[in-house]
């Protein structure tokens, strides 16, 4: 792969892993709004979950932008994204005005899946920390 190729891949995971860097450290820092929120959208056992979304958002994210265990961080992602698309972007169960929005952050969040699948399949390139380690064994 060319050192291009490489650039290209390590911006992407900066733009992949912006959203749930902000996230998570949102989640963080006003723990009980979120809480309300997936209180409010049926989440079960909101407060382990809530945990477990920061803990995800945070370290799978982080994971992606300093592409270190590139993979697992996407792996993890992907299942979050899945779980918080049903429980909070399920257009189907909406009624007719808010229907659109949650199309829009349905297919958003398939579209983050798909970015997401790519670095599940590619790694993180050349200029991440798994590339550096797997140089020195």
């Amino acid at each position: 792969m060319s050192v291009f190729s490489d650039l290209l891949l390590f911006l992407g995971r900066i733009f992949i892993s912006q959203i749930f860097v902000i996230a998570g450290f949102s989640k963080l820092v006003d723990f009980h709004g979120a809480l309300s929120t997936m209180t409010t959208a049926g989440v079960p056992y909101a407060e382990i979950m809530l945990v477990i979304a920061i803990v995800v958002e945070l370290g799978g994210g982080l994971l992606l932008l300093f592409g270190w265990l590139t993979r697992l961080g996407a792996l993890m992602l992907i299942v979050f994204v899945v779980l918080a698309t049903y429980y909070f972007h399920s257009f189907w169960s909406f009624e007719a005005a808010n229907k659109i929005n949650q199309i829009y952050h349905f297919t958003k969040n398939v579209t983050i899946v798909g970015g997401l699948i790519y670095v599940l399949v590619i790694g993180s390139g050349r200029f991440g920390l798994d590339h550096l380690f797997r140089k020195k064994q």
